[in-house]
């Protein structure tokens, strides 16, 4: 049998066990651990983790409508199997987290298993984030932006002309996205280079809109022509959405 080192919560949790079943589902209750279970090496807490949703075709509606500037249904049918992995995988990770018995003794940095679920829970939850905003923020008129954002556009960049030629410059050397981020210490905007799913803005920044440039967002339309699709992703940014996501992270 393995070694099996009992806590002092454990050790109450033991004696409320030996009490029998209701006993210790009114100290699950009491204490907000969660759903408490043995083992045979001893008591240890079942967490159940929280899930992320799994987006659906439904999610994808609003992007639908971008087929007629360039970008088709099929492409974005495509894309929606991909954010579905990221959710499912965001999912997976969180299940095996809540399963794992934390030892310090057990992490290393070349190769563990709490580093294993961790780096790739990163990327995973990454990938489901960023397409969140992707897909939220695309099936719209396009065009210059609107309300806040325009404003704030304007006071980063100069000018949406000037933006936009920055936006793009980045599409075109990103090797995975472009992030429109509102920076809460600076209260400005800045468009950032992403090269990976777990390559976030800076911290205390929040993402309001991001362009997916890799090449599964693309390649069923315009093979390799990358700027051909930026400039048809310009024409569908849901500047209402990007709006309504600004509003949510200033509060404003």
């Amino acid at each position: 049998m393995d070694e099996f080192i009992l806590s002092r919560r454990d050790a109450l949790l033991a004696g409320m066990a030996a009490a029998g079943a209701p006993a210790l589902e009114k100290l699950s209750a009491f204490t907000g651990l969660g759903d408490i279970s043995l083992t045979q090496q001893g008591v240890r807490k079942t967490m159940e983790p929280k899930l992320v949703y799994v987006p659906t075709e439904e999610d994808i509606k609003k992007a639908l409508k971008t087929a007629s500037k360039g970008i088709s249904e099929d492409t974005h049918k495509a894309h929606l199997g991909l954010w579905q992995g990221y959710a499912n995988k965001t999912n997976e990770i969180r299940k095996a987290l809540a399963e794992m018995e934390m030892d310090p003794a057990k992490g290393n940095q070349i190769y563990s298993q709490i580093r294993a679920l961790k780096v790739n829970y990163a990327f995973a939850y990454g990938g489901y984030k960023n397409h969140n905003v992707y897909f939220d923020t695309i099936g719209g008129e396009g065009g210059p932006a609107t309300g806040d954002i325009a404003t704030l556009i304007n006071e980063a960049y100069g000018s949406f002309d000037k933006w936009v030629a920055d936006w793009k410059t980045s599409g075109m050397g990103a090797r995975g996205w472009v992030y429109l981020g509102y920076d809460h210490d600076e209260e400005r905007v800045f468009s950032f280079i992403g090269d990976a799913q777990d390559t976030y803005p800076a911290w205390n920044s929040t993402l309001v809109l991001a362009m997916d440039v890799y090449e599964h967002a693309y390649f069923l339309d315009f093979k390799t022509a990358r700027a051909k699709y930026i400039e048809a992703y310009m024409n569908c940014i849901d500047w209402n959405a990007v709006n309504a996501r600004l509003k949510k992270a200033t509060g404003k």
